[in-house]
């Protein structure tokens, strides 16, 4: 595959891409090395300072599938997946390519794309994680209620998950409810939060909270998660309309993992320059 132009030695190329409003920074290293800081990638992630982004994702050879994609969060930690970046580079592969589905490996897992027909993109974020360890939550309990006011449900989609069934999900003040609960003692690796209300026969309203970056327009595995969550609760069927803040995404979950299936845009390419970086170091 041809790799996104870049001036060796001299700047690092970039695109900005978004999936329904969660944004991303994608770095093309197939050509050439990935190594920035934690603080390089944090000064990338200013909004104002730097480009801006939820996660910033790279993408990398693979000698199991057409390509390897690692992603970090803004505040530079990691995180295993990301279903709207994966659904936007598999985009991206499959224009370079001229094919109409691949491959990708993440440390999530292998995941599989296609393209949905009419400028949508699929991709196949595996089976949810459903036992505590697997999510993971701190000691055993049962993960559709937890020991949590509101009783919500534990998800891991690669990564962990806390979704609240609310009956009107624009009456939460989500800059503190989702801060509070990313933190919760139950979550050893911190949580994604989303609140959640069923507004209608397998449709649902969902606002997002995403650890490591705050609130967002959309968030491809807490969609999943969510759909997941409503579905085990009895409150919808297994193909479900998700309304995020960002648009519309759905999530159908079958035998075979969960697909989520949604629009995509490659907003712009650019590069960062040697000087910013070096200073960003």
């Amino acid at each position: 595959m041809r790799p996104m132009n870049t001036r060796a030695n001299t700047s690092l190329a970039f695109m900005k891409m978004h999936g329904l409003g969660n944004d991303f920074v994608v770095v093309d290293a197939r050509a050439r090395s990935f190594d920035l800081t934690q603080n390089q990638i944090t000064a990338i992630a200013h909004r104002q300072k730097g480009v801006g982004f939820d996660q910033l994702a790279v993408i990398e050879t693979s000698t199991d599938a057409d390509a390897h994609l690692v992603f970090y969060n803004a505040d530079g930690s990691t995180s295993a997946a990301c279903g709207n970046a994966t659904r936007c580079i598999a985009r991206y592969l499959m224009d370079e390519t001229g094919t109409d589905s691949l491959t990708l490996t993440t440390d999530r897992g292998t995941l599989y794309a296609r393209d949905a027909g009419n400028d949508l993109t699929s991709v196949n974020m595996g089976q949810p994680q459903l036992a505590w360890h697997e999510v993971p939550l701190a000691r055993e309990m049962d993960t559709l209620e937890l020991p949590i006011d509101g009783a919500p449900t534990a998800t891991g989609m690669g990564n962990p998950h806390c979704t609240f069934f609310v009956a009107d999900a624009e009456a939460v003040d989500l800059s503190v409810f989702g801060a509070t609960h990313e933190h919760h003692v139950l979550y050893p690796e911190r949580t994604n939060v989303q609140v959640a209300q069923v507004v209608g026969d397998n449709h649902i309203r969902m606002r997002v909270w995403e650890r490591g970056v705050g609130i967002t327009l959309a968030s491809g595995s807490s969609s999943c998660a969510t759909a997941v969550a409503a579905h085990r609760r009895g409150l919808t069927g297994r193909k479900v309309q998700i309304d995020l803040d960002g648009g519309t995404i759905w999530i159908d979950w079958r035998d075979d993992g969960v697909w989520m299936t949604g629009k995509t845009e490659h907003v712009m390419s650019g590069e960062f320059t040697t000087a910013f970086l070096e200073r960003a170091k």
